[in-house]
């Protein structure tokens, strides 16, 4: 049974008229296991793809479509629906659907509770690749994300259409992952303190920079359903990217498969193996600011298999070839022609920690590693907190250990202290 991390809490669900619809039931019966009671809206176009009756059936409560009802409105139904719960939902959040609500459209139940409510709101994209990356889509998101709208997805896959790329909606599990972290914090929208931390280019020691990070682990395929990969959750990454976008940077994160909801704020590009991430890397220079964070695997197999290795009848172990993969951190520390002014490395060891970085910090060619242990012992790997030490060419600073946002957003400090002094 799910954990109750939902418990008692109110959550508005707008389903919009796309495809993805299918997947808002799966949606509120993950919402509703963790405790949540949710309610549900639809526009016309959703009740294509879904009936209301399945979404009541799964509610439990009757599903709202018509904003002049004369028994609701007699209350204001639209008003009470969107003040009457903890957190809006999005999802799908149709490019329609998207542009009206940043542009303040209120001609249906669904977009004048939107644009009514003070409570914070999350949307989870789900269109055509060609309409996601159309710049008019570009132009809607950024207008949301600066009204401090939450977001998370879209992923990239196979499409309905036939197409493949950006724009499939993120998996119910992830939403709910989203909502939790919504609620964590106070779930109105227009708090100054709140909005200004979620906003792209808000007011801070890193507006007007680019900050570059990359996080999570890599898989490296070894057949069509193994690989190897590494213990990294991605959540020290991810962390950075939340703490830099407080700072006021733009962000973009390349991310591994992690299972986090993308930080609000951030571009995200999603890549699995180590070559991957080295092309999403030098496609988004320059940055003014580059964080390694990400545990890169450092081989791969010479030979991927096009089908399923299988056991040797006589019990005859498999041997592996494997080559080293590209350095990442190496390639931008030592780029002639794109290097950030600032290059940051981390150091995961398990022995001489303090050793390996300080020779990691030449051979990369960086302006600082953070060397963090992650013994079996230390609970790093996948865990909340973290013990690091600074190593530069000036000496190693070792500090307390610390929630890994707080690791975070002093490291975010630091780095935006050394980018005043060498950047005008």
């Amino acid at each position: 049974m799910a954990e109750q991390s939902l418990a008692g809490k109110r959550i508005l669900l707008v389903i919009g008229g796309g495809i993805a619809a299918y997947k808002a039931l799966d949606l509120i019966r993950r919402l509703r296991e963790r405790g949540a009671v949710v309610r549900a809206v639809m526009t016309t176009a959703a009740k294509a793809f879904v009936t209301p009756l399945s979404v009541a059936s799964l509610t439990g409560t009757p599903v709202h479509d018509e904003l002049f009802s004369l028994t609701a409105e007699s209350e204001m139904g639209h008003i009470e629906l969107s003040r009457a719960a903890d957190l809006v939902i999005v999802a799908p959040a149709t490019a329609n659907l998207m542009a009206r609500m940043a542009h303040g459209l209120a001609d249906d139940l669904a977009s004048t509770l939107l644009l009514a409510t003070d409570k914070r709101t999350l949307i989870a994209p789900a269109m055509n690749l060609r309409m996601w990356l159309h710049p008019a889509t570009g132009r809607n998101l950024d207008t949301l994300r600066r009204d401090g709208v939450l977001v998370v997805g879209p992923d990239d896959g196979s499409m309905a259409c036939g197409e493949y790329g950006p724009g499939r909606m993120a998996e119910p599990l992830a939403i709910v992952a989203a909502a939790e972290q919504a609620l964590q914090s106070d779930t109105r929208l227009r708090l100054p303190q709140a909005v200004a931390a979620l906003q792209p280019g808000a007011t801070g020691p890193l507006t007007g920079r680019h900050v570059l990070i990359t996080s999570g682990p890599t898989h490296e395929p070894i057949d069509p359903v193994r690989y190897i990969a590494n213990r990294s959750s991605g959540k020290q990454g991810h962390a950075i990217a939340e703490a830099a976008i407080e700072a006021g940077a733009t962000v973009t994160l390349v991310s591994g498969p992690v299972s986090l909801p993308d930080p609000a704020g951030a571009r995200i590009i999603r890549v699995e193996t180590a070559r991957e991430m080295l092309d999403a890397v030098e496609h988004a220079l320059p940055a003014d600011l580059f964080v390694a964070t990400a545990a890169v695997a450092d081989w791969r197999p010479s030979r991927q298999n096009d089908s399923k290795l299988k056991k040797h009848s006589d019990g005859e172990p498999l041997a592996l070839s494997l080559i080293e993969n590209p350095d990442i951190l190496a390639t931008v520390g030592r780029s002639a022609s794109a290097r950030p002014r600032l290059v940051i490395g981390f150091a995961a060891e398990t022995d001489r920690l303090l050793e390996h970085a300080t020779a990691k910090l030449d051979r990369k060619g960086c302006d600082m590693i953070v060397a963090n242990d992650v013994g079996p012992t230390t609970g790093v790997m996948g865990g909340d907190r973290n013990t690091v030490h600074l190593v530069t060419r000036a000496g190693i600073e070792s500090w307390p250990t610390l929630s890994k946002i707080d690791v975070a957003r002093r490291l975010i400090a630091r780095c935006a202290e050394t980018l005043t002094g060498i950047l005008p």
